[in-house]
């Protein structure tokens, strides 16, 4: 079953059929085909798979997590696909990563979201950790939900991403979270994030290597 459904989550890429000046991979969600302009230099201009994972999720459990009218928030946005997905199903989407990535990233959900959706993504400057209050105030910030896909690496920034899940999620906020396995220290940090959140396993993937979780504050998941 996980590799049937794997394979399906992998059908949803595709690659232009002519060599072009940009490179860009191509993708079916939503039922839209979104192109994705990558920059191979860097680690947050590229598609891993972690966010196929949650965007196939968002797709066919849009029922379950109707996304219409609500308010997402991506932190680690990287090339936008995740959000780009969840604003082409109704949700009003803000877009998050660090300034350097914003140019392309300000591309990606542009070129694939103009007139397309009900509410216009909002591109937005991230760093983990950093002037959350400023720039997200708990007073006036509330998302229904908090996506993130392969935040979790080995990078030194582990612990401001605890403090911006912190920060940004209130007591009925809902996380969706994909996470790529890879070595102990990163994955320590699933328990560090247990110590807030309530943490559920909503699908696995073995031969890829990444689990999805949903999460929220302790003692606010329901039965």
């Amino acid at each position: 079953e996980d590799e049937q459904i794997v394979a399906e989550i992998m059908r949803r890429r595709f690659f232009p059929a002519l060599i072009t000046h940009k490179s860009w991979e191509g993708f079916h969600f939503a039922g839209h085909e979104i192109r994705i302009t990558e920059a191979t230099d860097c680690y947050g201009a590229v598609v891993w798979p972690s966010a196929l994972v949650l965007c196939y999720f968002l797709e066919t459990n849009s029922k379950q997590y109707n996304l219409v009218d609500k308010n997402v928030i991506e932190i680690g946005a990287g090339t936008g696909l995740v959000s780009i997905v969840a604003s082409l199903l109704g949700a009003l989407v803000t877009v998050t990563d660090l300034p350097e990535l914003l140019g392309n990233l300000q591309h990606n959900v542009l070129q694939n979201t103009k007139l397309k959706c009900k509410h216009q993504p909002c591109v937005k400057e991230l760093s983990w950790g950093i002037d959350l209050e400023k720039n997200f105030p708990r007073s006036s910030c509330h998302f229904d939900y908090i996506m993130a896909a392969d935040v979790v690496y080995h990078h030194p920034f582990l612990d401001e991403l605890l403090l911006t899940f912190d920060h940004l999620c209130k007591n009925d906020t809902v996380i969706l979270w994909a996470m790529k396995f890879r070595l102990d220290k990163e994955n320590q940090f699933v328990g560090r994030f247990q110590t807030l959140f309530d943490l559920e396993v909503i699908s696995n993937f073995p031969s890829l290597n990444i689990t999805l979780y949903k999460a929220m504050r302790k003692g606010r998941m329901k039965t």
